[in-house]
This record gives C-alpha cells, structure tokens and sequence, in this order.
C-alpha cells in the first residue's frame, strides 16, 4: 500500500506547497492545519510519516511527537522550522525525529527527508514483525527449556549447562532437540538470532 504523508501545518500556502508537491510524486498525502487536528484524526496504523511545523499556535510539533510516542505510534517525524527555531529542531530530533528542514525549504530537501524516514519506518516495522515472530517462537518454551536456551545461545556446552542447572547432560540433549523443534530452529545460529531479536539476554537463567 502507498504510504501517506501526513503533514501538519497553521500556514496554508505551506500546507498546500507540500500537499502538490507530493502528490505530484505519487505519494497519498493527508493534510491538517493543527497539531490537535491530525492527532484526532490520524489512524495508528497506517504506513508514513509526518511532516509537522514544529512552532504551531496550540499544540506544536514537540507536543505532537510526545502524545504519539506515549500513545505507541512510531510514526517517522519530520519538523519543519522557520527562522531562529533551530534549537527547537534540535530537541525535536533528540525526542525521535527523524529529519529537520528549514524554511525556505527546496523541494529536494522535502522529498530526501520523506525517503530518508520512510526507509527508516520501513526498517523499523520489518524489526518490529521480525521481534514478534521471534517472541512467539519463544513462548513455546517451558520455563526449564527456556533456562537451558538462554545458557545454550550464551555458548555453553551441554555439561556445563546440566552442572549449572543441576540436571544430567541427556537431560539437556532432550531440552536441547525439544527447543530446536519448538522453535523451527534449524541451526544454533539460528536459534541465536531468534532469542536476540526477541530481547533476550544470552548466558543468564
């Protein structure tokens, strides 16, 4: 699906410069002439990123980034700044935003800073789908193969994981084939890669 390009912004000759300017691109765009505006009706789903004035009467763009982060939106930011608004830009990119432009801007820098945040929504959502397959993956476990997984992927060997965990060596071949069925791991390093992805700390019960 095309992404949309949200764009927030109280100057309407900016809102519609951008609104023809990405359109003619080919992006789907969504504009709105507040912050509450777009955060009101903004879906939480939907693939691309916001373009948002980062001084605005009202809620501003700094404001927008915090309510989108508390509500569990990684939408990718782009604030738009106007003389002297720098040092906001600035804060803005320590609170998550991804890119800043400054007016007036070149319709090269709009468009680098859309496919600059685009890929890296695309990123992170690939990591995100790549998180939850590893999780549910992981929730197969019991909680003792769970405990020999975490020593297995933090590289100890079978006997040192029955004299750690107080069970025998077969014991652990069992938990061991039992994780890698569980799993679908076809390899070690795979299984590895799984338990990071999932945020789990390797060698630790």
């Amino acid at each position: 699906m095309q992404p949309t390009i949200f764009i927030a912004d109280d100057d309407a000759a900016v809102r519609d410069s951008l609104r023809l300017l990405l359109a003619s691109a080919g992006y789907r765009v969504r504009s709105f002439a507040s912050g509450s505006d777009f955060l009101a009706a903004a879906p939480s789903s939907e693939d691309g990123c916001l373009i948002i004035d980062v001084r605005m009467p009202g809620i501003g763009g700094l404001e927008v980034q915090d309510r989108l982060r508390a509500e569990g939106i990684a939408l990718p930011v782009i604030v738009i700044t106007g003389f002297g608004d720098v040092p906001l830009a600035v804060r803005a990119m320590r609170a998550g935003a991804v890119d800043f432009v400054e007016k007036p801007f070149t319709e090269e820098a709009i468009l680098g800073a859309v496919d600059r945040a685009l890929e890296l929504g695309l990123q992170k959502h690939k990591a995100g789908a790549v998180a939850a397959e590893a999780e549910a993956r992981l929730s197969r476990l019991s909680a003792r193969e769970h405990q020999v997984m975490r020593l297995l992927v933090g590289g100890k060997q079978n006997k040192s994981i029955a004299h750690e965990l107080g069970i025998s060596p077969r014991t652990v071949e069992i938990h061991r084939a039992r994780i890698m069925q569980k799993t679908q791991a076809r390899s070690l390093s795979e299984l590895v890669r799984w338990a990071i992805a999932s945020g789990v700390a390797p060698g630790s019960v």
